[in-house]
């Protein structure tokens, strides 16, 4: 009688940091051991009370390579046959096993004869799962369970159980195999059930992948007709079961790109364009503030950014219930480049906005803050603007040709409470318990700014109605202070809006550099100057600003002498342009 026979089933690992799954039925098919293991030793350990008796062992990696590149011949046999059915093999080549195969080492290791035709008492070769399960269970294709981009977690659950029960059912096959009255099998279907991370379903995917292994040794060595061998000892051989010659593969699902596909390939090309972004950001923020600056207007600050590339990759990837909420991404997300305006008071966000129609094309413009209101709530205040430049300041911007921007304009009260809200709320944990009281305190906070800015406004539009009193002008100093000229101007264009302080400086300057001492200069500069002609031949879009009145009036005084100002040295352009306009003849 002859001794006990063991078969093994070892999806084995191409690396010794991965986990190896370990499967040995015995002579009755019953699951006799099942674990993962990683290095060459604990899989020895695992195998070694098996050794003593009569084993065969199934492994799911090369154990004869001899071809330098390309395939092996028994791999491009394989393919013909189960390629159809997503069963063909990943090539092999000694330039993939410079040192030879891992599975030929361990074969040494545990003195195994791996030639298919060896009747030795202890012997190996070499299988591969994928056409197993399709030969021995029918199946059209393979089944999904390893992980891929797009597989889902419950995707990948779902295959791997309908393959757990497959194997399963073979308890009534010829040649049996018995899972179900291991406890390992029944902890490591119950572990599939329960798993919550993918990598669970990968530890357990070895070991079922063990199981297939294992049973592909126990028929070939029961029904030696069922399974065939593709290849040679010399060459490099696989044995899996036989394909039945009236199995069809499935019909192929119409390959279409799949929403993973789509995000990766668009984040790939955004970051090979994210440099030239930055660039165009740092352009388009300049753009900006010389449109403000050219004009007057009062504000806090201007900032921009390029969209960073995790920030695009998540916002690439937003569904709208089942569909993608942006079907072509690098195309449909408008804000890859942002710009942002704070001002003081709120009547400074609309006449922003206004500046901006005039001298940019404006493609979207939504008031957010109009929006939450009419809703009859408080909450989030913005104006978003999506822009192209205008052709005419393409040249001085080059980044920016082709390209929109998204203009987001708050005051500095909505920008506090925006930014403050969506630190909290989606950058932080908020406990389900304070949830309620946190919309409720959002929502009051929100009501308080909105009467703050209201306040705001009031006291500035009450200062700008009054004209301030002068500095008393020190006689031994030949620089008008910028705080002597603001409150002159106040005087002198009283419907005009404050400029930003360091703009008061700036013109100060200016008047400096023209050899002007004080304000009786200016006055006496100034006589001659037709302000009406000046609005008329302007046509100013937005009120403007003092600085900007006085500016266009020192420009129709002096002419080119101002142009050429060393103070003006960044803006020759832009004034040459306006000194045509008020001196057509020039």
């Amino acid at each position: 009688m002859l001794p006990a026979m063991y078969f093994v089933g070892l999806d084995l690992a191409w690396g010794s940091r991965n986990p190896t799954g370990v499967a040995v039925l015995d002579d009755d098919g019953v699951l006799a051991h099942l674990s993962a293991v990683v290095s060459d030793a604990e899989i020895v350990q695992a195998l070694t009370p098996y050794l003593d008796d009569r084993c065969v062992v199934g492994v799911d990696a090369p154990l004869v390579v001899t071809n330098a590149t390309g395939s092996r011949q028994a791999e491009k046999d394989l393919g013909r046959d189960f390629a159809p059915f997503q069963a063909g093999a990943h090539p092999t080549n000694t330039g993939k096993f410079p040192d030879g195969t891992r599975g030929a080492r361990l074969c040494a290791a545990l003195s195994l004869d791996m030639d298919p035709t060896s009747t030795a008492p202890r012997r190996a070769v070499e299988v591969y799962p994928h056409p197993a399960t399709v030969a021995l269970f029918r199946l059209g294709r393979t089944l999904k369970y390893k992980n891929k981009p797009g597989r889902t977690l419950e995707q990948l659950r779902a295959e791997l159980l309908t393959l757990v029960r497959l194997l399963e059912s073979l308890s009534a096959a010829q040649p049996q195999m018995r899972l179900v009255s291991s406890a390992a099998w029944r902890d490591l279907v119950t572990g599939i059930e329960r798993a919550t991370r993918k990598s669970q379903l990968r530890d357990a995917e070895d070991q079922v992948d063990a199981v297939v292994c294992a049973y592909v040794v126990l028929l070939r060595e029961r029904s030696p007709a069922a399974v065939v061998t593709y290849g040679n000892f010399a060459d490099g051989y696989i044995v899996t079961p036989r394909l039945p010659a009236d199995l069809k593969p499935s019909p192929r699902v119409p390959k279409v790109e799949r929403r993973v596909d789509v995000v990766r390939r668009a984040t790939q090309e955004y970051a090979a364009r994210f440099p030239q972004l930055q660039l165009a950001a740092t352009e388009a923020v300049a753009l900006v503030t010389g449109i403000l600056d050219d004009a007057g207007l009062n504000y806090l600050s201007v900032t921009g950014r390029a969209k960073s590339i995790a920030s695009f990759a998540e916002k690439a990837g937003r569904r709208a219930g089942d569909a993608p909420l942006y079907a072509d991404p690098l195309h449909d997300i408008g804000d890859l480049i942002g710009v942002r305006v704070i001002t003081y008071v709120r009547g400074d966000v609309a006449a922003v906005a206004e500046l901006l129609a005039a001298e940019a094309v404006v493609l979207d413009d939504r008031d957010l803050g109009q929006e939450t209101a009419s809703e009859g709530r408080f909450g989030y205040a913005s104006r978003h603007l999506q822009v192209r430049p205008a052709e005419e300041d393409v040249p001085s911007y080059p980044g920016l040709e082709g390209r929109q921007l998204q203009v987001q304009i708050r005051t500095v009260l909505q920008h506090a409470w925006a930014e403050f809200e969506h630190d909290i709320r989606y950058k932080g944990t908020v406990p389900r318990a304070h949830r309620s009281d946190f919309d409720r305190r959002f929502t009051l906070a929100a009501g308080l700014l909105e009467l703050a800015d209201q306040e705001f406004s009031t006291i500035r539009d009450t200062l700008s109605r009054a004209v301030p009193e002068a500095e008393e002008h020190d006689v031994a100093d030949d620089r008008i202070s910028p705080r002597e000229l603001a409150a002159y101007l106040a005087g002198q264009y009283a419907e005009a809006g404050w400029s930003r302080p360091d703009h008061y400086a700036w013109i100060a300057g200016l008047v400096h550099e023209l050899g002007i001492g004080s304000l009786a200069d200016l006055a006496s500069a100034l006589r001659a100057v037709d302000t009406d002609e000046i609005d008329r031949v302007m046509a100013y879009r937005t009120p403007p600003g003092a600085v900007r009145r006085l500016d266009d009036a020192l420009l129709a005084a002096f002419g080119d002498r101002y142009v050429t100002l060393p103070g003006n040295s960044h803006r020759v352009e832009r004034l040459r342009t306006r000194l045509a306009r008020l001196r057509p003849t020039e």
